[in-house]
């Protein structure tokens, strides 16, 4: 049995200007003059210098960070980073790939002026796997993103390096998302707070706009459940959906009792192991306790669903090595990684499939409606199995059993990117053994993120989330 210990285990949180605040705490201190937006600056640079060595979470750094031009926004002078798939006006963004060679970008995405405008100030860009395929950040000839719980495992993926960072104590928060689960895995794997937001929620990026089925939502990690929901109100501030009801800024439990289905195996035959299976059980207990009524529920999902979503990331995986000069110049597609080519492959023999695929994919918004009839939430495991340690989801492993692999762990998320619903990972539990945190995932109708967080907040005062500077 392996525990935690000085070797395994690593943190940064020290009595410094960023202390044990979250980032709603922090820019309360620094509103009241408590530290400055500087100091919190360089404290989490000094932060980051302690842990990277042994996360190598970092894709790469502002030079001179300077705090946004917003200064009133919820998170005004927060510390905080980009993931690498996503342009930063001067910065490369480098999809994690060693396909090409990127540049500069020459301006903020729409998501990136969106995070600003809450007042963060960024210190640099996180790594992710290569263009966010795989749910672990591991590379072929290049250091893996560790998991501060316990540095022999994954930090998840694919926003693996910002999960690092914020469950480290490097930083309060970190943009992070989501196009299969890739905010919820990294914060399930790291002990976080995760939340999906509904399709719409947050700006769109220029390549969903694209896609025949959006299925990327932008957000961010965080360590409490009161910063999920201050970024989700602060997004709304700034750009508000005309299609979903808004959300406000939920600032604690309801007293209204909801009912909540629950499910504990996959839609497509994949059975959870007995640590996260217990770990659903006992949040379901939990709910009961408070008042809740929890059911068994089963998803009316389309049995070849997982086939059809595995066919769409093959297409994305195609359609960028087709149009990836676009990333930069020197694009060679023969350099993609193992999972990348393999997926594109699998695409080329299936290609045919395509229109009966998304088709298909978008009836399963209806599937999915009809399984909610008479419930508020539907509660689950995000990950089928516990946290695998470094190498088992490596892009070294060859494509048929990775990709045996992938499907037999990322067994529940996809759906709600499909469907385009909110989700939440929390972190309730943790397994026996190594004492790794596991996740378990809220999900709701489309535009339900009030109900998520009011749950989250119930859940996260009933038993405060663990913390890995009490270890």
């Amino acid at each position: 049995m392996t525990t935690f210990d000085e070797l395994t285990t690593v943190h940064a949180f020290r009595d410094d200007a960023l202390g044990e605040h979250d980032a709603v705490g922090l820019a309360a201190a620094i509103r009241r003059g408590e530290v400055s937006a500087a100091e919190a600056a360089r404290a989490a640079q000094d932060r980051v210098r302690a842990v990277e060595a042994r996360l190598g979470a970092v894709q790469t750094y502002v030079e001179n960070p300077v705090p946004a031009a917003s200064t009133g926004g919820a998170f005004a002078g927060v510390p905080t980073f980009v993931k690498d798939n996503t342009d930063y006006e001067g910065l490369p963004t480098g999809h994690g790939s060693a396909a090409f060679r990127p540049r500069a970008a020459r301006q903020h995405a729409p998501f990136a002026r969106q995070f600003l405008s809450t007042g963060v100030t960024v210190l640099g860009k996180t790594r992710l796997p290569e263009f966010g395929f795989s749910p672990t950040t591991e590379y072929v000839g290049a250091e893996p993103v560790r998991n501060p719980w316990h540095t022999d495992c994954s930090a998840g993926g694919s926003s693996g390096g910002s999960a690092a960072l914020v469950a480290a104590g490097a930083v309060p928060i970190a943009h992070a998302n989501d196009g299969g689960g890739s905010i919820r895995i990294p914060s399930a794997c790291c002990g976080l707070v995760g939340l999906k937001p509904s399709r719409g929620r947050v700006v769109p990026s220029a390549l969903s706009r694209q896609l025949p089925l959006d299925i990327v939502s932008d957000g961010i990690v965080s360590r409490s459940v009161r910063d999920a929901a201050a970024f989700l109100a602060a997004a709304e501030t700034y750009r508000p959906s005309r299609k979903l009801p808004p959300v406000g800024l939920v600032e604690g439990p309801s007293s209204r009792r909801l009912r909540i289905g629950f499910l504990i195996d996959s839609v497509h035959g994949v059975r959870t192991d007995t640590a996260t299976r217990e770990a659903v059980e006992k949040t379901a207990a939990t709910l009961g306790r408070l008042g809740h009524t929890v059911e068994p529920v089963e998803l009316r999902i389309d049995p070849v669903f997982a086939d059809d979503f595995r066919t769409y990331w093959g297409m994305l995986s195609f359609l960028l090595g087709v149009t990836g000069r676009s990333l930069g110049e020197d694009f060679d597609r023969r350099r993609m990684d193992s999972l990348s080519l393999g997926l594109r492959e699998d695409y080329l023999r299936n290609w045919r499939r395509t229109p009966g695929v998304v088709r298909r994919l978008k009836r399963t918004k209806e599937a999915y409606a009809a399984s909610f009839r008479g419930l508020d939430l539907v509660m689950s495991p995000v990950l089928a199995h516990t946290t695998p340690r470094i190498g088992h989801l490596s892009p070294t492993v060859p494509y048929a059993t990775l990709i045996e692999r992938i499907v037999g762990y990322v067994a529940f998320t996809p759906v709600d990117n499909v469907v385009g619903t909110p989700s939440v990972s929390l972190p309730t539990a943790s397994s026996t053994e190594e004492g790794l945190p596991i996740g378990v995932m809220f999900s709701g109708r489309p535009g339900s993120e009030r109900k998520l967080l009011e749950i989250a907040f119930e859940l996260e005062a009933d038993r405060p989330f663990r913390r890995i500077q009490d270890l």
